[in-house]
């Protein structure tokens, strides 16, 4: 188990922050959370000690406040925030898997330090598989805002052939602190999430596509892996 990183944008642009009064920043800041929470995007079953995965996720996350970036911000947004997400998971004893990655969104610097995944039921022929996962992430490149997000989710997954669906939900806690912006206070909440996705193995190759909603943020992707 893990815990758990187009169009000329963004985050690196919201640069405009006075423009907003305390409640129309902490709508954006939801919306920014479903942005850069670490997602899933993969079954509850333990890698294996032996286990190694590199993989490539590219998502979108439709804004339910976009005015609001719009307003905040020199450039324009799109209505789906695009991200890049390359991350690298490895297994290890006792049914835990750790992961690290890196996530980028043009014009930003989204970093997930890392994601800790334990397999609470291994799973079998005939029973599903179980998991608890943590993660952490942050916002960076982005000089009026430090923003964070912890999380902590459960899912469960049952293998059928070579295709393996999943689903889960958890909560993401938020931190949002505006810097040097005048008539702004930080804000702490925390939201939570629900996601669904569907694996593929095709030997070492595997492929993967998954909806998340975190908050009232909606991201769906495919991702794409290849390991052992």
């Amino acid at each position: 188990m893990l815990l758990s990183g187009a169009a000329p944008v963004v985050a690196e642009e919201l640069d405009q922050l006075q423009r907003l009064n305390q409640a129309e920043f902490r709508l954006l800041s939801e919306d920014l959370g479903g942005v850069v929470s670490s997602k899933s995007f993969v079954p509850s079953a333990p890698m294996g000690i032996t286990g190694f995965e590199l993989a490539v996720n590219v998502t979108g996350t439709s804004l339910q406040n976009r005015d609001l970036f719009d307003r905040s911000s020199s450039s324009t947004i799109p209505s789906a925030f695009p991200m890049i997400n390359v991350r690298a998971m490895k297994g290890l004893p006792w049914d835990i898997d750790v992961g690290a990655s890196y996530s980028y969104i043009p014009g930003t610097d989204i970093k997930v330090y890392g994601e800790v995944r334990y397999a609470l039921v291994s799973g079998g022929i005939l029973t599903p598989s179980v998991s608890l996962r943590g993660s952490y992430s942050r916002l960076e490149g982005v000089d009026q805002l430090e923003f964070d997000s912890k999380g902590l989710d459960i899912s469960v997954s049952k293998k059928i052939f070579v295709v393996t669906p999943y689903g889960g939900a958890g909560y993401v806690w938020l931190s949002s602190e505006p810097q040097n912006v005048p008539g702004l206070r930080g804000e702490t909440f925390g939201v939570p999430k629900v996601f669904a996705g569907v694996r593929a193995n095709l030997g070492v190759a595997g492929f993967t596509f998954e909806v998340d909603r975190t908050g009232e943020a909606v991201t769906y992707g495919p991702r794409f892996g290849a390991g052992w």
